[in-house]
């Protein structure tokens, strides 16, 4: 009885739908944008940490980060508190040591800038600039397609060489060969030496600057003004067959050797591995998913409150038709049964639009973001059940109401 008590609900609530196409459509809305954030969302997030995850194995899972102090949120450098401010600056003579130190790979200092790239009249926006060594492509991967690396002596002297990035050519110099000509970063002159090219997997923010040409860190420090907490690094990479803890071990005891610490003092220096990125991520990840399943689970709710208003109104109009069915025999249960299907299917069928709805975010978002990643099928599972929740527990008052009915009674309403 209870198969036929789900088939017959189902066929009753699209009746519903058909009957009133308006009403029942505001009333799924609400699950609509709800399910569709929440796999939207999840898009996003899957995205990103799949992107950040590839670019790790690029960089390398083992390899760490030496900072001068490590903050989620970038500090002012025109303000520095006092536990900054007493931490030396990293400088190259320390990433030059670390790099002598037999269980080390590759050190070296790196700095971050932002400017503009100029060429020929042709200007672009703010782009990334790394001042790094001529051995950046075993941190960044890629390759050199046309010119060259530094050399000792220009990493030495600071000389103002740089390297651009494929796309970076392509806007400035369109058909042109760039190698030997001059172009201007931040106002200052450069000759381009080398074309770099990229991976596909290195991850870049739309609307964040992207990489877009490499100096010697010496030129980059002469020439431009940086930021000596959030933009100075030093980038380590074990040989094989090292640990990370171990090499970070060694790490440690020469930056303290180096730096004067006593014994029991703290260091003045901080390190973060490539699970710790991660896991910082995840956090921040972890929080703006928290607020996004609020928002939609206020969605959901409001979804749910018009399924239950829609119930409300249908046990009313059909009070002669429940009235009806109990004189012919139907239970309690029966009646009950129905109408949380019907409720249920009410939300199905909000889910399923939600759903699609989030697929087609997805896709959107995988083309706009340039992710290689789909849909988690796991929202699209909780999406499904949590629609049909929603139509069950909000439609237990309405279907509780439309049980209660006296058939007697019911059978004289008018």
């Amino acid at each position: 009885m209870r198969l036929h008590s789900v088939g017959e609900g189902w066929l009753i609530a699209f009746e519903q739908l058909r009957a009133n196409k308006a009403r029942s459509g505001l009333t799924v809305l609400g699950v609509v944008i709800g399910i569709a954030t929440v796999m939207a969302m999840a898009s996003i997030v899957s995205g990103f940490r799949q992107q950040i995850v590839q670019t790790l194995e690029v960089v390398g899972p083992t390899t760490f980060r030496v900072l001068r102090f490590f903050t989620q949120t970038p500090v002012n450098p025109d303000a520095l508190p006092r536990e900054i401010r007493q931490r030396p600056v990293l400088k190259p003579e320390e990433a030059e040591a670390i790099a002598r130190l037999p269980e080390i790979h590759y050190a070296s200092i790196w700095t971050q800038l932002f400017h503009r790239f100029e060429y020929g009249g042709i200007r672009t926006q703010t782009l990334a600039l790394f001042g790094a060594d001529d051995r950046f492509m075993e941190i960044l991967g890629g390759g050199i397609s046309r010119g060259r690396v530094f050399t000792p002596a220009e990493r030495r002297t600071g000389a103002p060489v740089i390297i651009v990035e494929q796309r970076t050519v392509d806007r400035l110099f369109g058909p042109l060969d760039p190698v030997s000509r001059l172009i201007k970063v931040g106002g200052r002159p450069f000759r381009v030496i080398g074309v770099y090219q990229r991976p596909t997997n290195i991850f870049e923010l739309p609307g964040a600057p992207e990489i877009a040409g490499i100096v010697p860190f010496e030129t980059a420090r002469r020439n431009f003004k940086f930021d000596e907490v959030n933009g100075l690094i030093i980038l380590v990479r074990p040989v094989d067959g090292v640990s990370v803890p171990r090499a970070m071990d060694a790490v440690t005891l020469q930056l303290r050797r180096m730096r004067g610490l006593r014994v029991g003092e703290p260091n003045s220096f901080d390190m973060l591995t490539s699970d710790q990125v991660l896991s910082v991520f995840d956090g921040l990840t972890a929080a703006f998913f928290l607020v996004m399943l609020v928002l939609s689970s206020i969605a959901l709710m409001v979804g749910g409150i018009g399924v239950m208003a829609i119930m409300m109104v249908s046990v009313t109009d059909r009070t002669r038709e429940i009235g009806l069915r109990k004189a012919v025999g139907a239970t309690r249960r029966e009646i009950l049964w129905q109408f949380l299907v019907e409720a249920a299917t009410l939300t199905l069928v909000g889910g399923v639009i939600g759903i699609v709805f989030g697929l087609a975010a997805g896709e959107f978002l995988k083309s706009l973001l340039r992710f290689s990643t789909t849909v988690p099928l796991w929202s699209a599972a909780v999406a499904t059940l949590v629609s049909i929740a929603v139509g069950v527990v909000f439609g237990i008052v309405p279907a509780n109401r439309a049980a209660r009915l006296d058939p007697v009674e019911a059978l004289r309403y008018e």
